[in-house]
């Protein structure tokens, strides 16, 4: 097993952890919200599992398989987080079609509920690109 593919294992292990936020005690406050800065809900977690299996595969798969999904991953939830500056919604869960944007926004808790997403993100993507080459 490769690096890009113990990667992809981590990325199913901190995916699985995302999606089980909301039903862990304590760490959702009186309005819902994952450490009082965002709100998961059953399409978040479904995203977070699929995209927590499709990481599993990939890393136990291939190292192509492992580099692929780092790369496509990486590339739709940077993306996301990005997005989330602008309307304070991701594509990902369909919150852009659900909700009205709230407009641009660079604020600390905007800032902080699109960290996951930017983190995970560009950690998955350079690591696809850059550590994949070869």
């Amino acid at each position: 097993m490769n690096i890009l593919q113990k990667i992809c294992i981590g990325y199913f292990v901190a995916l699985m952890i995302a999606a089980s936020l909301n039903y862990i005690p304590g760490l959702t406050d009186e309005n819902g919200l994952a450490f009082g800065i965002f709100a998961l809900d059953i399409f978040d977690d479904s995203l977070h599992v699929v995209s927590a299996l499709w990481a599993l595969a990939s890393g136990l798969i291939s190292s192509r398989a492992a580099r692929t999904f780092l790369i496509l991953f990486g590339a739709a939830y940077l993306g996301d987080g990005i997005f989330g500056f602008f309307t304070g919604w991701g594509y990902l869960d369909l919150g852009i079609f659900t909700n009205e944007s709230l407009g641009m926004s660079f604020t600390l808790p905007r800032i902080l509920a699109n960290l996951p997403h930017l983190a995970l993100g560009g950690f998955a993507l350079w690591s696809g690109l850059r550590l994949g080459r070869g």
